[in-house]
């Protein structure tokens, strides 16, 4: 149920005439399919002439465009996404798709397409499913599908959408090694990727579009495994005046046993009736210095779990030599020395990774004090400018350190045929390059 209609809205015309074929190379037994599915979603799109809204707000230096959704952050669902709002921003501009033929179209032109080895031939067999998905992603994020933006397309079919399909492969190869009846442990997938780049709307949607098409899955963040509030001083002591380990965030900061303790219980949630509570960390509690939330505000999850999608700023790390990280910042060698446990307690329990490049480390602080602004509007207590930018900055020195690596490398532990590269340009979408 994507974008079907050209912007006129007293004319719709019917995705079936407009459709000639959807690739010169494609058979003709794929463009039947392809067509025959269009009947069902052009009559859906319909719905959604009769409900378009406006939900952009300006905010601070862009518009918000989750900030009124209704299906996040319900403690109660137990579907295990990730706790408050998150915040985009994209231009307003009505963009037109008039057919599904331009879809089709748009959606191969995409940058992970080829990345993802998909074909024309393969994304025309599946388009069906590709306008499900839209049409999902849409209602989860409020958006009148006839009327989507160039960005707005650009994010779903460029990026969550094609990234969803690359987790199922992940998901289907990762089942095909047990035999029948024994019992699949869920996959975890991690993702990579600096504060602020969109890691967490992009795990969001995922995660929304595993449940509704009927797998169990689970979200974490290794903000969820941050030492807590009362734990934090101990830290600050046991490192006097490395100003690295003062706040949360590099390597140190971190509960590894109890990350161990809780993937663990989550590659043991194999059955149905099975059920556990996931940890969740609260950005806002102390001023925007954070806190572990209480534990009866944690999320449930039910068994059998299909997919973990697990992400972090610093996942994947690897340790460097001494005198490369001492380079960057000598505060940055007993942070190198923690990151050395950091293999047992999360990368050694990730099978498929998805690393999001950005091209300028320096877009971090940008990207928080977006976040930290949207916080603020809507009534949470958040850190000011000044303390965003200090925020930051402690985390610039092990972006300059071990970035370098993790994109040439690979995360730690990786294997190249279970992972995804993206890079995205400052709007936070990926672009073509890698």
């Amino acid at each position: 149920m994507a974008a079907f209609t050209k912007h006129t809205p007293c004319q719709a015309t019917p995705l079936h005439h407009n459709i000639k074929i959807l690739t010169q190379n494609a058979n003709t037994k794929t463009v039947h399919k392809a067509t025959s599915s269009l009947h069902h979603y052009s009559s859906i799109s319909s719905l959604f002439s009769q409900t378009k809204s406006t939900l952009f707000s300006n905010s601070g230096s862009g518009s918000s465009w989750l900030q009124h959704n209704p299906l996040h952050h319900d403690a109660s669902s137990g579907s295990g996404s990730r706790q408050g709002p998150i915040y985009s921003v994209f231009r307003t501009k009505p963009a037109e798709v008039a057919s599904v033929e331009d879809l089709f179209e748009f959606i191969c032109s995409g940058p992970l397409v080829d990345k993802m080895g998909l074909t024309q031939e393969k994304v025309a067999e599946s388009i069906d499913k590709w306008l499900f998905y839209g049409s999902k992603l849409c209602r989860l994020f409020q958006l009148d599908e006839l009327y989507l933006t160039t960005p707005q397309k650009a994010r779903f079919y460029h990026y969550y959408i094609p990234v969803f399909v690359w987790c199922e492969d992940q998901i289907s190869q990762h089942a095909s090694k047990f035999h029948d009846g024994e019992e699949i442990p869920p996959l975890v997938i991690g993702f990579s990727a600096p504060q602020g780049c969109g890691k967490t709307t992009l795990v969001f949607a995922l995660d929304y579009l595993f449940r509704i098409t009927g797998r169990n899955s689970a979200t974490l963040s290794i903000d969820d495994f941050y030492l807590t509030a009362g734990g934090r001083p101990e830290l600050r002591e046991q490192n006097p005046g490395n100003t690295l380990l003062e706040l949360r965030g590099n390597a140190g900061s971190h509960d590894l046993p109890f990350s161990v303790e809780t993937l663990t219980a989550l590659s043991k949630l194999t059955k149905e009736g099975m059920k556990m509570k996931l940890p969740r960390y609260d950005k806002s509690a102390y001023s925007g210095r954070g806190d572990r939330a209480d534990s009866s505000t944690w999320q449930e999850v039910e068994g059998p779990l299909t997919v973990v999608l697990y992400e972090g700023w610093m996942l994947g790390f690897k340790p460097l030599a001494n005198e490369v990280v001492k380079a960057v910042d000598p505060q940055l060698e007993i942070v190198n020395k923690n990151l050395g446990a950091y293999y047992d307690a999360w990368d050694k329990f990730i099978k498929a990774w998805i690393v999001i490049k950005i091209q300028d480390p320096s877009c971090v602080y940008q990207w928080r004090l977006q976040a930290e602004i949207a916080m603020r509007q809507a009534g949470k207590p958040g850190m000011s400018d000044e303390e965003v930018k200090d925020f930051v900055s402690r985390y610039l020195p092990a972006y300059k350190a071990y970035l370098p690596t993790l994109y040439s490398e690979g995360p730690n532990g990786s294997h190249p045929n279970h992972l995804l590269l993206i890079e995205i340009d400052e709007a936070r979408n990926p672009i073509l390059g890698i």
